[in-house]
């Protein structure tokens, strides 16, 4: 379909040419940016308020897809944190017993350096004492070096929860049907009630508020104009009825296009032609697939 306007287009450009009395140097059809909007998830359609001709602002929500099973993934996921967290060892209090041990056992080490230093104990007591100290020393090490690698593993797992629950969030926000952009439903694709899987179209909306003029312009035109330069466009309702717009040169098109080939002359380049786009901003009025002219404002 997109060929066959193409052509009629071109074949139009032709005939504008050829005819000095137009008030118009070229010829198109108005067209939109269009976006379809996937499944982000898959589920159960459970909401869809949306229809054929709709206007549609930014950001609506207009569907949802079954939640449940992430919400109790995600419920799971939170126990799954609490059970970690009860398992984290209170560090102070476990190592509480030796840390008191060799508290003792310092005193005791010197009382006996004291003893030994006036003749009053033998210095095997002192290296007992300096021993048992030692010995402690390193349980409580230990002890601080064993918890603490459990307390970090147990970190470690509940940040993993945490992600999975950030994962299951973005998971369930995309269950959530919102509006890419403002404009008009084109085409419903699927009816609430119905199972739909990730990448499955929903719907097709066009930002009719943006409309522009594809139109196509021959090569000897194609030195006149350039981008941003503006232009006065025609919406062609038929029976001489039009309505005029003002509009820009937004895109110009690097690449010739020919003519289609049963209108070929025997001279080629003058068969050409240049695509452009004429930005306007639309009222309702204008409708994609409408033909319209352009006239721009710099004219040799």
């Amino acid at each position: 379909m997109k060929k066959i306007i193409i052509l009629a287009g071109a074949a139009m450009i032709l005939h504008a040419c050829g005819n000095k009395e137009n008030e118009y140097d070229a010829t198109g059809v108005f067209e939109s940016t269009e976006t379809t909007v996937y499944a982000e998830q898959s589920g159960a359609l459970m909401a869809f308020n949306v229809e054929e001709g709709d206007v549609i602002n930014n950001g609506k929500e207009v569907g949802l897809i079954d939640t449940t099973q992430l919400w109790l993934k995600i419920q799971q996921a939170g126990a799954t944190k609490s059970v970690y967290q009860s398992q984290k060892p209170e560090l102070e209090k476990q190592i509480a017993a030796t840390r008191q041990q060799l508290v003792k056992a310092k005193q005791d080490q010197q009382r006996y350096k004291e003893l030994v230093a006036d003749g009053a104990a033998p210095s095997k007591m002192l290296d007992d004492a300096n021993s048992q100290v030692e010995v402690l020393q390193r349980q409580l090490d230990a002890q601080i070096s064993s918890l603490t690698v459990s307390t970090n593993a147990l970190d470690k797992q509940m940040a993993a929860t945490d992600v999975q629950t950030d994962q299951l969030r973005d998971q369930l926000r995309k269950c959530h049907i919102l509006a890419p952009t403002k404009g008009m439903v084109l085409e419903k694709y699927v009816e609430r009630g119905e199972f739909v899987s990730t990448g499955k179209p929903l719907f097709k909306i066009a930002d009719t508020e943006n409309m522009y003029l594809r139109a196509y312009v021959t090569s000897t035109q194609l030195k006149d104009i350039k981008m941003g330069q503006k232009a006065t466009v025609f919406a062609d309702y038929g029976n001489g009825e039009k309505k005029e717009y003002q509009g820009k040169v937004t895109w110009i098109s690097t690449r010739s296009e020919f003519t289609p080939k049963t209108i070929l002359t025997d001279d080629e380049r003058a068969d050409l032609v240049y695509a452009i786009k004429v930005a306007i901003k639309g009222d309702g009025y204008v409708k994609i697939g409408m033909y319209g002219e352009v006239r721009f404002a710099e004219r040799n």
